[in-house]
């Protein structure tokens, strides 16, 4: 039993915290560049990343983070600028993210998947004026576009057929050269080749690890607008030393063992940035991945790498269970897997636990807390259908909805709240919304709310069990309704719109649209899909579309209700 200070006496979760790790751990800031020099220097040679088969050592690695952060300089760049990162898991990432913060920069994070407007708000909220991305038209062709209608200036270009192996990097141009983009030759185009070419002889700045922000992770928080989540030097070190205490012990150092870690879901979302990334630095593990996840190639890691790690989404837990030639691939490399990003049906977690023999822990966060706040103990009950305990110096509070300040008995609903040392600064010039989020307490401190609605049992597991707000998580990403009900609405034959989300085994919920059309018009599924192709991702495109010749369901006042629609649906199945 963890020892309890006077003023812990109300953390109940105390008196149940398992044998490791302490929860007073009071984790010291640290740079993750410094942690990443400290990994080079106990295993240069050993392998650092393997992408798609070219494995890149530690030191290697090094040597260019270091060329990156000098050629960010000789830009101009200065602590504090913000650089964005447009780019699939590959090792061109890695560079880039330890080389913007080596500089002293910030890293933004964007989705490849994005669509044109989402890019544009961002790269103008964010005031980033140069994006690292590579030659691939899906991804090079978008950028362009942001080069005429933003005030993005220059792009670090990386060729990804030189990221590949022999001979994949001979056959890629051949076979898939329609997938390459021309590079313009002007101002504004900078191949990485040229860009790396330097001395890499960084000025390293001095660094406030509490208060200068290291990323700049967007998120829409409890409403649909994107905001930048700052999110400092300590944020994500301290986080990333959280989540670790959890792993379990590494093979001693005589037994020759290498551990590995399968980042299958992409380094731009929060959860595999530090889970994946930062976590492998820090536990000196092989990063084994590829630019997105497919199920037959993750299968193939599986089969042929025997990596001991994985953190995934539940979807991607429920496809592996799923796949009809499981027996023939060898998964018993895996020792410990993390889920998140959305909750863990119970009979997910069984199928994969008794079909691969790897114990997986379901744990909790958001963007705002950089992100895990809690997380079933590894070393201790692993209750299924909870989020488990905090994660060590972390303390998470269930709070009255109404008044925003008084802690509900335990076994009551309310807000989870948060306190911790890997919660946000604050969002990036948005002061009304990190008031609104951060709001002081009593004591002088700031109680991050999630507006999840959760209860805490008298063991101190939290159990997440409503939204206050209306998010859809669709295999792990925040999907805003308003968002895709104002693409939905651009189009002229619209007469009334509903976006929510259902209930789906496979990815936590899928998107559906409801739509009243206007007298006289028509259209079909397949044409509103054509039209929102450029105005919403993949991601946000309704999996489902309902046409009603009837109004849709409103309330009182006259507003659409969302409630009353979804469960219209919810009593049809």
């Amino acid at each position: 039993m963890a020892e309890k200070n006077k003023s812990e006496f109300d953390y109940p979760w105390l008196e149940n915290y398992p044998s490791r790790p302490n929860w007073n751990m009071n984790i010291k800031p640290r740079l993750m560049n410094d942690v990443l020099d400290e990994t080079v220097g106990k295993q240069p040679s050993k392998p650092a990343i393997d992408f798609l088969g070219k494995q890149t050592s530690w030191a290697d690695l090094q040597k260019k983070i270091c060329h990156f952060a000098t050629g960010l300089q000789k830009l101009g760049l200065n602590k504090g600028d913000k650089v964005g990162l447009f780019l699939p898991n590959c090792t061109l990432y890695m560079i880039a993210y330890y080389g913007i913060l080596r500089a002293g920069c910030t890293v933004v994070n964007f989705n490849p998947l994005y669509a044109h407007d989402e890019l544009v708000y961002q790269i103008e909220d964010s005031e980033i004026d140069i994006m690292v991305t590579h030659d691939l038209a899906m991804l090079l062709d978008k950028m362009d576009d942001m080069l005429e209608d933003t005030r993005l200036k220059t792009l670090i270009i990386g060729s990804f057929a030189k990221e590949l192996p022999f001979p994949k990097n001979m056959l890629f141009p051949v076979l898939k050269g329609k997938d390459i983009a021309q590079i313009k030759n002007s101002d504004h185009h900078i191949k990485l080749d040229d860009f790396l070419n330097n001395d890499g002889k960084v000025s390293v700045p001095e660094i406030d690890l509490l208060e200068d922000v290291a990323v700049l992770q967007y998120t829409g928080g409890t409403t649909g607008v994107p905001k930048g989540a700052m999110l400092t030097h300590a944020n994500i070190f301290i986080n990333t030393a959280q989540c670790h205490s959890h792993f379990p012990d590494p093979p001693p150092e005589e037994s020759g063992e290498h551990e590995k870690m399968l980042a299958v879901l992409p380094f731009f979302h929060v959860f595999s940035m530090t889970v994946c990334l930062n976590l492998a630095v820090l536990a000196r593990m092989e990063i084994v991945t590829l630019p997105r996840f497919d199920l037959n190639d993750a299968m193939k890691l599986l089969h042929n790498k025997k990596p001991q790690f994985m953190p995934a989404v539940p979807a991607i837990f429920n496809a592996i269970t799923a796949h009809p030639k499981l027996r023939s691939y060898d998964v018993s490399s895996l020792r410990f897997c993390i889920s998140g990003g959305a909750p863990l049906p119970l009979v997910v977690k069984k199928a994969f636990e008794s079909k691969t023999g790897c114990t997986v822990v379901e744990g909790y966060g958001l963007s705002e807390s950089s992100p895990v706040v809690s997380v079933n103990p590894t070393f201790g009950e692993n209750i299924a259908g909870s989020i488990g305990m905090p994660l060590p110096d972390t303390v998470i509070e269930i709070i009255d909805r109404e008044d925003k300040v008084t802690p509900m008995p335990l076994g009551e609903r309310g807000e989870v709240c948060i306190r911790g040392p890997q919660v946000m600064k604050g969002y990036y010039n948005k002061p009304k919304a990190t008031e609104n989020t951060l709001r002081k307490t009593k004591d002088g401190d700031y109680r991050l709310h999630t507006g999840d609605i959760g209860i805490m049992d008298n063991k101190g597991y939290i159990y997440i069990v409503d939204r206050i707000k209306d998010l859809i998580i669709t295999n792990g990403y925040n999907v805003y309704p308003r968002n895709i009900e104002e693409a939905i609405y651009k189009h002229p034959n619209v007469e009334e719109c509903i976006v929510a989300g259902l209930p789906d085994s496979r990815r936590g919920e899928i998107v559906k649209a409801w739509i009243k059309l206007k007298e006289g018009r028509e259209m079909n599924a397949e044409e509103l899909q054509g039209f929102l192709e450029d105005k919403i991702s993949r991601i946000e495109m309704p999996k489902k579309i309902e046409f009603r010749k009837e109004p849709l369901p409103k309330t009182l006042i006259g507003k659409l209700s969302r409630k009353d629609i979804v469960a219209q649906e919810l009593e049809k199945i």
